[in-house]
């Protein structure tokens, strides 16, 4: 990368932490999948409870294979074999985990973030309940503002991710977003997230191209 880039970049990102910092959110940059992991064994402790959002940036960085290595109660929501009462029980007992790891669909550089749901429950946990959450993002989920944060949304993530899960939505046969009522419909609790409690939530920002 040209020096002058890596130079103005470096300048956006000092802001866009300060951003966040006044935000009561803690926003840090790692360069790879060892540093993530690194970070998360000195955060999360033995027997502490670890619940985890839907989330393919967490198996791209290997995150869903290291919890499962650890000695944590982890809910783990992708077992094979679970029924859908036995993952509902999960979603629950998320919203108390001591951790909540999680991505997010889009982030900007004014410190917010933004995130469509389809049953809610992770960005109910973003928002409320376990004690810390800690929320992984690569460098493709950052927007210099709201506008271009939704519009991602909308015409990328949320048509690749219902294609990914099979779902019969007009957006997997146009490619964006119609506002359908489908009843497969993916994208039901629109949330941005402005402000959080002091200490609570930290956002990682991996330097790679993560997730949708």
């Amino acid at each position: 990368m040209d020096q002058n880039v890596e130079k103005i970049l470096e300048i956006k990102n000092r802001k866009m932490q300060k951003a966040f910092n006044q935000n009561h959110i803690e926003l840090l940059f790692l360069n790879n999948q060892e540093e993530l992991l690194k970070y998360l064994d000195n955060l999360i402790e033995e027997n502490q409870t670890v619940g985890v959002g839907g989330s393919m940036t967490l198996f791209e960085t290997g995150v869903i294979d290291y919890l499962r290595k650890k000695p944590i109660r982890f809910l783990d929501r992708y077992q094979e074999g679970l029924s859908t009462d036995q993952i509902e029980n999960i979603f629950h007992q998320s919203l108390l985990a001591d951790v909540y790891l999680t991505s997010s669909n889009a982030i900007d550089r004014n410190g917010n973030l933004y995130n469509i749901d389809g049953r809610g429950n992770r960005v109910a946990a973003m928002i409320y309940g376990p004690k810390k959450v800690v929320v992984i993002v690569g460098m493709n989920k950052i927007f210099d503002d709201e506008l271009s944060a939704i519009q991602h949304i909308k015409n990328m993530s949320c048509p690749a991710n219902a294609l990914r899960l099979h779902k019969n939505t007009p957006c997997v046969q146009v490619g964006k977003c119609v506002d359908c009522q489908s009843d497969d419909r993916i994208c039901s609790a629109y949330v941005k997230i402005a402000r959080q409690p002091l200490g609570r939530m930290t956002v990682l920002v991996i330097n790679e191209e993560l997730g949708y």
